[in-house]
C-alpha cells in the first residue's frame, strides 16, 4: 500500500558506485521482478554474509511514499541536478549522499549543495570517518544526518519516509505562516490565529518554554504569547540582555547555551531547550521565517486599526471642526472683554479666572483644530534659542512658571528648519505638561530641564523634569488621540499634535522615565 497526498517525494542519490546506487533506488522503488545477479552481489556488498539479507527488499504491506528517484555519479553531477531542479521550483526532499567519492567528496558535495538548497534533507552514508560529525555539521548545516554502512532496506526505507514526511511538513508550516504574514485580520483574530500558530511551532521545536514577545517604547518586553514558564527560568533581563547581543552582532538568530532568540526588528521569540541541545539549521530557518511573517502580520492588523480610527476621527472632526470655528471668534474676544472691564475697576480676581478659563478654551479650540487639518508646514530657518525661549515665554502666560528651577543649555548659532509658530507650540506644549505635573502633584523643588545637543544634520533635544514620570501603562499610547490620566484639564490630543508636528519636519519624537519624565526629539537643521 502506497501514500499518494501531493507530497514532495524526490529523492536524489549521489555515489559513484553503480551497485549502491542502483540497489538504494530499489529499496526506494521496488521492481516486481526478481532480483538479477547484479543486485544480488550488491546484497552481498552492503548486507554481509548471506543469512543477514532480508528475504524481500520491503514488506508488501508497508506504507511509504512514492518515491520519485534520481541518480547522479559524482558529488559536481549531484550539484548541478540539486541546483536545476531548485531552478525549476521542483526540488528534491531527500538527499543521499556518498562521503569518498572522485573529485568532490560527501562533505564538499554537501556545503556547494547547501549554497542553492538550504532545505533539502541531507543523508550522508558511508563505511569510512572521514569527517566528524561535528565537522559535518558545522560546515553543511544542522539538518544533515549521518548513517553508517552497512545498512539494510528498512533503514534506508525509514530514513527516506522519515525525511520525505519531515520536508513536506516544514514546507506545508512554511506556507501557512507566509500566508499568516499576508492577511489583513481585526487585531483579535489576528492575536488568536497566531497564538495557535506559535503552539504548533513551539511543539515542533520541542520545547515546553517558548515565549514571542514585543519591544515597547521604554524598552522593556510586553508578551504576545507563551508556552511553560521561561519567565521564571529567564528573567527580563537575561532576556534584554539577548537582544542587545543579537543587535550589537546584527544577529537575526541567536543560541546562547539552551536558549535559542530569533529576532527581527521588535519582536523576538525566546525557546529554552534542554541542557545541551541545539537546533537544526531547518528549525532556526523556520522561526526566523516565523517571526517575519507573524510581525508583517502584527503591522498589516496595526495600520488596518489606525486607518479604521482615523477615519472614524476625520469624520468627527469634519463635523466638530465647523461647529468649534465658530465658536473660536468669540472665545478669543473674552480677553479684549476683561481688559475693558478691568478699565472700569471690575473685581480683578474673578476677571483672573476668566481670563484663565478663556485661555483653556482657545487651547482646546487651536489644538482639535489643529489635529483635524493638519495643516502643512512651511520650512524656513528658526534659530533653535530663540523658538525654546518663545515657548517658555508662551508657556509662562498660561500659566506662571516662576516657582519651578528651569535649566535651559542651548547652542545660541543652531537654526532649526521648520515652521515657527509650529516649533513653538510643539516644545511649549511639552514644557506646559510638565508644568501641571509639577503644580498639580505639589512636588517639591520642582525642576524642568531643555537641553540640546548638535548631532550631524540633527539638534537633539531632551525636556525632562523631576516629577514621577509617566505611568507605564501610558506610555506605550502617549501619542496616540485622547490618551489622558490624572490631568484636571486638556483634550488628550496635546502630544498627539506634537508627534503630528515633530513627524511633519521629518523629526523623531520618543519619551521614557528616568527619575521623571524625558522627551527626546530629534529635528533636522536648516541647510543654507
Amino acid at each position: 500500500m502506497r501514500e499518494n497526498d501531493n507530497l514532495n517525494t524526490r529523492v536524489l542519490i549521489i555515489d559513484d558506485e553503480e551497485m549502491v546506487r542502483d540497489n538504494i533506488e530499489e529499496i526506494l522503488v521496488p521492481k516486481k521482478t526478481t532480483k538479477n545477479e547484479q543486485l544480488s552481489s550488491a546484497a552481498d556488498l552492503l548486507f554481509g554474509e548471506e543469512d543477514e539479507k532480508p528475504d524481500s527488499v520491503i514488506s508488501e504491506h508497508r506504507t511509504f511514499p512514492d518515491f520519485i528517484v534520481d541518480k547522479a555519479v559524482n558529488g559536481k553531477q549531484g550539484f548541478e541536478m540539486v541546483a536545476a531542479a531548485v531552478q525549476e521550483n521542483s526540488p528534491f526532499a531527500v538527499i543521499f549522499l556518498d562521503m569518498r567519492m572522485p573529485g568532490w567528496d560527501g562533505l564538499e558535495t554537501a556545503k556547494r549543495i547547501r549554497q542553492v538548497d538550504t532545505k533539502a534533507e541531507i543523508i550522508i552514508v558511508t563505511a569510512y570517518s572521514d569527517h566528524s560529525i561535528d565537522q559535518i555539521v558545522a560546515q553543511a548545516g544542522k539538518n544533515v544526518g549521518y548513517h553508517v554502512k552497512p545498512y539494510n532496506s528498512e533503514e534506508i526505507l525509514q530514513i527516506a519516509t522519515k525525511g520525505v514526511n519531515d520536508y513536506n511538513k516544514l514546507r506545508n508550516l512554511e506556507e501557512l505562516i507566509a500566508t499568516t504574514g499576508r492577511i489583513s485580520l481585526g487585531e483579535n483574530q489576528l492575536h488568536s490565529l497566531l497564538k495557535n500558530i506559535f503552539d504548533q511551532l513551539a511543539r515542533y521545536i520541542g520545547t515546553e518554554n517558548a515565549m514571542m514577545g514585543t519591544l515597547k517604547e521604554n524598552n522593556s518586553l510586553d508578551f504576545l504569547f507563551k508556552v511553560g514558564t521561561i519567565e521564571n527560568e529567564l528573567n527580563e533581563a537575561a532576556l534584554l540582555g539577548l537582544i542587545n547581543q543579537a543587535r550589537h552582532n546584527n544577529d537575526s538568530i541567536l543560541q546562547e547555551k539552551n536558549v535559542v532568540l530569533a529576532m527581527l526588528k521588535d519582536y523576538p521569540v525566546f525557546a529554552v531547550l534542554e541542557p545541551n541541545e541545539t537546533l537544526k539549521t531547518e528549525k532556526i530557518y523556520l522561526i526566523q521565517l516565523f517571526i517575519q511573517n507573524a510581525t508583517q502580520a502584527i503591522q498589516n492588523a496595526h495600520l488596518q486599526e489606525e486607518l479604521l480610527k482615523k477615519e472614524k476621527l476625520t469624520a468627527a472632526g469634519n463635523a466638530l471642526g465647523m461647529l468649534m470655528h465658530d465658536l473660536r471668534t468669540p472665545i478669543k474676544n473674552i480677553p479684549q472683554i476683561t481688559a475693558f472691564l478691568r478699565e472700569d475697576g471690575a473685581n480683578e480676581d474673578l476677571l483672573a479666572m476668566l481670563d484663565e478659563s478663556s485661555q483653556q478654551a482657545s487651547d482646546i479650540l487651536d489644538d482639535f483644530l489643529d489635529f483635524v487639518r493638519e495643516t502643512p508646514i512651511e520650512i524656513e530657518a528658526v534659530p533653535l534659542k530663540e523658538v525654546v525661549e518663545n515657548a517658555i515665554k508662551l508657556a509662562n502666560n498660561r500659566k506662571k512658571i516662576e516657582p519651578i528651577s528651569l535649566e535651559v543649555t542651548l547652542d545660541g548659532k543652531a537654526n532649526l528648519a521648520g515652521d515657527p509658530s509650529k516649533l513653538k507650540r510643539l516644545i511649549m506644549n511639552i514644557i506646559s505638561n510638565a508644568v501641571d505635573v509639577l503644580f498639580d502633584l505639589k512636588v517639591a523643588d520642582p525642576k524642568i530641564s531643555i537641553k540640546a545637543e548638535i548631532k550631524d544634520d540633527h539638534a537633539c533635544l531632551s525636556i525632562s523634569d523631576n516629577g514621577p514620570g509617566i505611568p507605564e501603562d501610558l506610555l506605550p499610547v502617549l501619542f496616540e488621540p485622547f490618551t489622558t490620566k490624572n490631568k484636571k484639564d486638556g483634550t488628550g490630543l496635546g502630544l498627539t499634535i506634537v508627534k503630528q508636528y515633530v513627524e511633519a519636519h521629518g523629526g523623531e519624537i520618543h519619551v521614557h522615565n528616568d527619575q521623571g519624565a524625558v522627551f527626546e526629539i530629534k529635528l533636522p537643521l536648516f541647510k543654507n
